[in-house]
Protein backbone atom coordinates (compact mmCIF):
# COMPACT_ATOMS: atom_id res chain seq x y z
CA UNK A 1 0.00 0.00 0.00
CA UNK A 2 1.67 3.32 -1.15
CA UNK A 3 0.92 6.83 0.60
CA UNK A 4 -2.13 8.54 -0.57
CA UNK A 5 -1.69 11.17 -3.30
CA UNK A 6 -2.06 14.35 -0.26
CA UNK A 7 0.54 12.61 1.81
CA UNK A 8 3.05 12.12 -1.45
CA UNK A 9 1.93 16.11 -2.49
CA UNK A 10 2.86 17.58 1.15
CA UNK A 11 5.65 15.54 1.31
CA UNK A 12 6.69 17.00 -2.20
CA UNK A 13 5.84 20.64 -1.40
CA UNK A 14 7.59 20.73 2.09
CA UNK A 15 10.80 19.62 1.02
CA UNK A 16 10.61 16.78 2.91
CA UNK A 17 10.76 13.92 0.07
CA UNK A 18 14.67 13.49 0.79
CA UNK A 19 14.41 14.26 4.01
CA UNK A 20 11.87 11.53 4.97
CA UNK A 21 14.05 9.04 3.21
CA UNK A 22 17.36 9.75 4.64
CA UNK A 23 17.91 6.35 6.90
CA UNK A 24 15.13 4.47 5.55
CA UNK A 25 16.18 3.64 1.36
CA UNK A 26 18.00 0.51 2.62
CA UNK A 27 14.61 -0.77 4.50
CA UNK A 28 12.72 0.32 1.14
CA UNK A 29 15.39 -1.50 -0.78
CA UNK A 30 14.98 -4.34 0.86
CA UNK A 31 11.67 -4.67 0.76
CA UNK A 32 10.83 -4.26 -2.56
CA UNK A 33 13.45 -6.84 -2.96
CA UNK A 34 12.27 -9.44 -0.67
CA UNK A 35 9.21 -9.56 -2.98
CA UNK A 36 11.07 -11.27 -5.83
CA UNK A 37 14.76 -11.37 -7.42
CA UNK A 38 15.20 -7.71 -9.94
CA UNK A 39 17.03 -5.92 -11.80
CA UNK A 40 18.19 -2.82 -10.75
CA UNK A 41 15.67 -0.52 -13.09
CA UNK A 42 13.08 -3.18 -11.87
CA UNK A 43 13.89 -1.98 -7.84
CA UNK A 44 13.27 1.88 -9.14
CA UNK A 45 9.48 0.78 -10.85
CA UNK A 46 8.55 -1.58 -7.69
CA UNK A 47 9.53 0.98 -5.15
CA UNK A 48 7.74 4.05 -7.74
CA UNK A 49 4.68 1.53 -8.43
CA UNK A 50 3.87 0.73 -4.45
CA UNK A 51 4.30 3.73 -2.86
CA UNK A 52 1.95 5.40 -5.66
CA UNK A 53 4.74 7.68 -7.20
CA UNK A 54 5.61 8.97 -3.64
CA UNK A 55 9.26 7.01 -3.94
CA UNK A 56 10.13 7.76 -7.86
CA UNK A 57 14.23 7.85 -7.23
CA UNK A 58 16.49 8.51 -9.87
CA UNK A 59 18.58 5.42 -10.61
CA UNK A 60 21.37 7.37 -9.07
CA UNK A 61 20.36 7.21 -6.34
CA UNK A 62 19.13 3.66 -6.35
CA UNK A 63 22.05 2.00 -7.82
CA UNK A 64 24.77 2.85 -5.41
CA UNK A 65 22.61 2.06 -2.53
CA UNK A 66 22.54 -1.50 -4.07
CA UNK A 67 25.85 -2.05 -4.59
CA UNK A 68 26.53 -0.47 -1.32
CA UNK A 69 24.19 -3.38 0.11
CA UNK A 70 25.40 -6.37 -1.96
CA UNK A 71 28.91 -5.26 -0.61
CA UNK A 72 27.37 -5.63 3.32
CA UNK A 73 25.88 -9.01 2.55
CA UNK A 74 22.37 -8.47 2.25
CA UNK A 75 22.10 -8.75 -0.93
CA UNK A 76 23.71 -11.04 -3.63
CA UNK A 77 23.50 -9.93 -7.51
CA UNK A 78 23.71 -12.13 -10.66
CA UNK A 79 24.07 -11.82 -14.34
CA UNK A 80 20.88 -12.12 -16.18
CA UNK A 81 19.88 -11.83 -20.00
CA UNK A 82 16.01 -10.18 -19.71
CA UNK A 83 14.63 -9.59 -23.43
CA UNK A 84 17.82 -9.63 -25.23
CA UNK A 85 20.22 -7.48 -22.53
CA UNK A 86 22.26 -8.86 -19.53
CA UNK A 87 21.34 -7.14 -16.06
CA UNK A 88 22.49 -7.44 -12.95
CA UNK A 89 19.38 -9.50 -10.71
CA UNK A 90 19.52 -8.81 -7.00
CA UNK A 91 18.20 -10.98 -4.30
CA UNK A 92 18.17 -11.19 -0.51
CA UNK A 93 20.65 -13.42 1.23
CA UNK A 94 19.87 -14.91 4.59
CA UNK A 95 21.82 -12.09 6.47
CA UNK A 96 19.32 -9.88 4.24
CA UNK A 97 15.75 -11.59 5.23
CA UNK A 98 17.00 -11.20 9.09
CA UNK A 99 18.80 -7.12 8.35
CA UNK A 100 15.21 -6.31 6.81
CA UNK A 101 13.47 -8.07 9.54
CA UNK A 102 15.42 -5.92 12.10
CA UNK A 103 14.48 -2.68 10.17
CA UNK A 104 11.32 -3.32 9.89
CA UNK A 105 10.68 -3.36 13.76
CA UNK A 106 12.98 -0.24 14.15
CA UNK A 107 10.49 1.66 11.91
CA UNK A 108 7.57 0.66 13.38
CA UNK A 109 8.76 1.94 17.08
CA UNK A 110 9.63 4.87 15.36
CA UNK A 111 6.04 5.07 13.41
CA UNK A 112 4.17 4.19 16.87
CA UNK A 113 6.35 6.59 18.97
CA UNK A 114 5.67 9.80 15.86
CA UNK A 115 2.05 8.92 15.93
CA UNK A 116 2.47 9.31 19.51
CA UNK A 117 3.80 13.05 19.88
CA UNK A 118 1.69 13.94 16.89
CA UNK A 119 -1.51 13.03 18.57
CA UNK A 120 -3.88 15.77 20.10
CA UNK A 121 -3.58 16.08 23.69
Amino acid sequence: MGLDSNASQYLVLLGMKGEALKGHLDLLLLAVIQRGPLHGYGVVERLRDHSGDAFALAEGTIYPALHRLESSGVLTSRWSEIEGRRRRVYELTARGILELARRREEWGAFSRAVSQVLEPA
